[in-house]
């Protein structure tokens, strides 16, 4: 997993890739940073930066000292997009680095893939703009393992990594989804009715995310999605 370090989404995908890496000798995830590596920002991220750094690698082209410029950050895009052998954006406005990430993924032959969201959400035009464009649409991990032809190979390794059975992932997930309810919530009051950590929390509302379970709203709330 290859990212840009930055806030919400960003900081999901790094918690969950750090949780679900198991191999001392695999970098977990990679951060395409627009500062120089002595600097973390945002500056939230300070103990998740420190954690990349130590479970998998910090990229960037800036010099040490360089601050966190308006005018770099949309130039380690082009980096994040050649290191990946797909784009995914799971929220974007129409007026997005994500956007531009995606763009410079189809200029060098990459795939790009766009998860759909609400049609009132701001957040989720430059999704759907990306669909219309040709992007692949996706509902499950499954739509990019297999448009990648990973599916084989992530099988295998979620075998030897998880040895819990599908039963016990789906007890967890029923009792996350219970206490959520339908109305938005915190990840802190999550942590609070559930007993999971941030880290636990964070990978398993990525996952429920992807399947279309769970929409991540502005403020850093969750809130569970009907099923039809």
């Amino acid at each position: 997993m290859v990212s840009g370090l930055a806030l919400g989404v960003d900081g999901a995908a790094y918690e969950g890739a750090l949780d679900a890496s198991d191999d001392p000798d695999r970098p977990a995830t990679v951060a395409v940073v627009g500062t120089g590596l002595d600097r973390v920002y945002p500056a939230r991220h300070r103990e998740l930066a420190h954690r990349i750094a130590a479970r998998g690698l910090i990229v960037s082209e800036f010099p040490l000292g360089t601050p966190p410029l308006n005018q770099n950050l949309p130039k380690r895009n082009r980096i994040i997009a050649g290191l990946a052998r797909g784009t995914l954006v799971v929220e974007a406005a129409l007026q997005s680095g994500s956007l531009i990430t995606a763009r410079l993924a189809t200029e060098q032959g990459k795939e790009v893939f766009a998860i759909p969201g609400s049609i009132h959400s701001p957040q989720s035009r430059g999704c759907h703009a990306l669909i219309r464009q040709g992007a692949k649409l996706v509902e499950t991990v499954s739509d990019v393992l297999e448009e990648l032809q990973l599916e084989d190979v992530a099988a295998s390794t979620a075998t030897a990594a998880n040895p819990r059975s599908e039963d016990a992932d789906a007890m967890l997930e029923h009792r996350l989804l219970r206490n959520m309810g339908y109305d938005p919530v915190s990840l802190d009051a999550l942590c609070a009715r559930t007993g999971f950590s941030a880290a636990e929390l964070h990978a398993q509302l990525l996952e429920l995310e992807l399947a279309g379970s769970v929409a991540r709203l502005p403020g850093g709330l969750f809130q569970r999605v009907a099923q039809a």
